[in-house]
């Protein structure tokens, strides 16, 4: 029975270890730089939700992440940011991993 336990117990943590890597089919993975680095980026500001401190950008190709031009959701630091974009303006934005770090007008 004590085998049959720890045998079960093995089973499940691969099982929520596999699941709590997600789908990030839509991106690589930062490959070409580290992910503590802080990385350039340009895009256009198509939604904002204060609330939850993230911005979705429409953003060029990131060469540094080896990332194409995508639409996607990023978290942001600090809410303040959020005050220096505005839904269709073109900006440009620092990453840290994939949180924004700065905002500024293009």
């Amino acid at each position: 029975m004590k085998t049959f336990v720890l045998s079960l117990a093995a089973a499940l943590a691969m099982t929520s270890a596999a699941a709590a890597q997600g789908d990030h089919s839509g991106h690589a993975a930062p490959t070409a730089a580290p992910s503590a680095a802080v990385v350039e980026g340009v895009g256009v500001v198509k939604k904002i939700d204060a609330k939850a401190g993230t911005v979705t950008l429409a953003h060029d190709p990131i060469k540094a992440l080896n990332w194409p031009a995508m639409t996607m959701p990023f978290k942001v630091s600090d809410k303040a940011l959020l005050a220096k974009a505005a839904v269709g303006s073109k900006i440009r934005f620092q990453l840290s991993g994939q949180t924004i770090v700065g905002i500024r007008a293009f």
